[in-house]
């Protein structure tokens, strides 16, 4: 029987219960707040850093983990006998999947694969969990990537935020862009496409945007016998679960996951920021 470890980065910030039932191992990113560095969700929780956001005047900034984040990891788990599944955020929106690589070849011997799911938030924890659930039953490491794979082609993720002024200032959208946003007081609704953040719409009220994306994650989950569903919030726990219990009474989950987006994703979204995720299986 396989002894498979699953690897994730703390960006889809996984509930910590589910991440223990499901011995799931996560490599932290780093939040980057004037001279002081926090491990995301390790050294500053989500609380913390939306409360201290509301009133900063210097704002943080994010990196991916350490090669020697993920060789130290690695060379445990390679010690224990594991073979190991690093499946990680978006490598069009973080070096993660840089970093993990470069500490594969590190430990030559250790059998270790990496996925690069292509994007971010519990859509990557449903791509996390599917691989978990299996390499907890004994699967192989390649039908453990290939689960991971294929949950790949089949989740997604929608969302608004409050302002395109957050992003903007990461660097993940134009300039044009977010002028327009301004100026014409809109809420983008976007998705994550093959890695990057596309627009899908832009409409007048915070209401007709929770519609939107109530909407398009039924269009998109309809026809499926399993679907799961997951919120990411920005210190917007209530709207989270108003569309997180509409989506449900309209297409009856398998399962739902509540989780708020982590601080190196709130970084780069801002406050106020709600989606759902969504997993589905023929």
């Amino acid at each position: 029987m396989s002894k498979v470890a699953i690897v994730t980065d703390s960006s889809p910030n996984i509930p910590e219960h589910i991440v223990k039932e499901n011995n799931i191992h996560v490599v932290p990113l780093t939040v980057i707040w004037g001279e002081e560095t926090y491990y995301d969700g390790v050294d500053i929780t989500p609380k913390e850093f939306y409360d201290r956001l509301k009133t900063a005047k210097v704002m943080p900034s994010t990196s991916q983990p350490s090669v020697a984040d993920f060789e130290v990891l690695f060379r445990s788990l390679y010690n224990e006998g594991y073979e190991i599944l690093a499946v990680l955020i978006s490598e069009d929106l973080s070096g993660t999947v840089s970093s993990a690589t470069q500490a594969k070849k590190l430990l030559p011997d250790a059998k270790i694969e990496i996925v690069n799911s292509k994007t971010l938030a519990m859509a990557l924890g449903f791509h996390v969990l599917a691989a978990a659930r299996a390499a907890n039953q004994g699967t192989s490491l390649a039908e453990c990537k290939r689960i991971a794979e294929n949950a790949r082609e089949h989740s997604g993720v929608i969302f608004v935020l409050d302002t395109l002024e957050f992003l903007h200032r990461g660097g993940r959208i134009g300039a044009s862009k977010r002028f327009m946003g301004s100026l014409l007081n809109v809420k983008p609704v976007l998705a994550i496409e093959e890695g990057l953040i596309i627009p899908l719409d832009s409409v007048r009220t915070q209401k007709k945007a929770l519609e939107t994306i109530v909407d398009l994650i039924v269009e998109k989950v309809s026809g499926y016998k399993t679907i799961r569903l997951a919120t990411l919030h920005a210190n917007n726990p209530d709207t989270a679960k108003l569309i997180l219990d509409e989506a449900s009474k309209r297409v009856s989950p398998q399962e739902t996951v509540f989780s708020e987006l982590s601080p190196v994703i709130g970084t780069h979204a801002g406050p106020g920021a709600v989606g759902l995720a969504y997993l589905v299986e023929d």
